[in-house]
């Protein structure tokens, strides 16, 4: 938007920590699906839900919930009731250990999100285990995935679903070549030295 008012943008993206992600390239083929992110309806994990169900595909939900509000009656009317049932599984918030333990051992990340996402971390992390993105093209996750090559755009659960069985052309590797090519310490430094170098010619 920023670009309306005029002068020369560009985007750096966020950088993901490599060291802390470890490659998995192969998944049993019982993996579940993952859902990491706030448990809030704009991130859709009601719409997770839905596609692991009929999926037929555990969904492990990891992330923070709110205890007052709107929101808290989403997870009451939304996501409480299918928790325990039909392989719905919900952790709580994770560190970074537990994150990365589950980002490498998930078929994919699947977080269709209801609102333009200004970038979404978790999806540059989950690319850097190897785990293919299942998610909808709003905000920067267009910037971020590869329709068909590092995981699926979707627009509604039949779309999730037809990703879901569409995993196994997605190869692992090419997930974290993206991470190291687009969202590296080191890339995301060069881009900006580079604007700083611009700046002052």
């Amino acid at each position: 938007m920023g670009r309306e008012a005029g002068g020369n943008w560009r985007t750096v993206h966020n950088f993901v920590e490599l060291e802390k992600l470890t490659f998995v390239q192969k998944r049993p083929a019982d993996a579940p699906l993952l859902f990491l992110s706030r448990i809030e309806s704009i991130k859709g994990p009601d719409l997770a839900i839905e596609i692991a169900r009929s999926s037929g595909r555990r969904l492990i939900l990891a992330g923070n919930r709110a205890e007052t509000g709107p929101e808290r009656d989403f997870w009451d009317s939304s996501i409480a009731r299918h928790l325990g049932r039909d392989g719905i599984e919900w952790v709580g918030e994770v560190n970074d250990r537990q994150k990365n333990e589950l980002l490498g051992s998930a078929a994919a990340l699947v977080v269709p999100i209801r609102w333009d996402e200004p970038f979404g971390i978790v999806f540059a992390e989950a690319l850097a285990t190897g785990t293919p993105v299942i998610t909808c093209a709003r905000g920067a996750t267009r910037e971020i995935i590869d329709d068909g090559v590092t995981g699926f755009f979707i627009g509604s659960a039949a779309d999730g679903v037809a990703a879901v069985d569409r995993l196994d052309r997605i190869d692992h590797l090419e997930c974290r070549k993206a991470a190291e090519t687009r969202f590296s310490r080191d890339i995301c430094a060069e881009q900006y030295l580079e604007l700083f170098r611009e700046m002052q010619r």
